[in-house]
């Protein structure tokens, strides 16, 4: 298999961590990032959760939340159209 180059730019305090911590599991950077790549390929996804907490998404799972525990989370696209008309009308 051919080999090609990928160069990164990062911050060096995280570099420098980042080459600690590979080190201490008896592998290099290099290595590391290779593993993750091949994860990347074969789940075809992101092998960590990537999520933001701010204010809409702690918002957003508050409702979720809310509407499994009430219920509410099989409604379908017209029920839910129903419930904000009547909701925006006062009944």
């Amino acid at each position: 298999m051919a080999q090609t180059t990928y160069s990164i730019r990062m911050d060096s305090d995280l570099k420098k961590a980042f080459d600690s911590i590979c080190e201490d599991f008896g592998m290099s950077s290099t290595t590391a990032i290779n593993v993750f790549a091949k994860a990347v390929v074969r789940e075809r996804c992101i092998p960590f959760e990537i999520r933001s907490e701010n204010k809409g998404m702690k918002a957003f799972r508050a409702l979720r939340a809310s509407a499994k525990r009430n219920g509410l989370q099989d409604m379908d696209i017209n029920e839910i159209d129903e419930e904000i008309r009547q909701a925006r009308e006062g009944l």
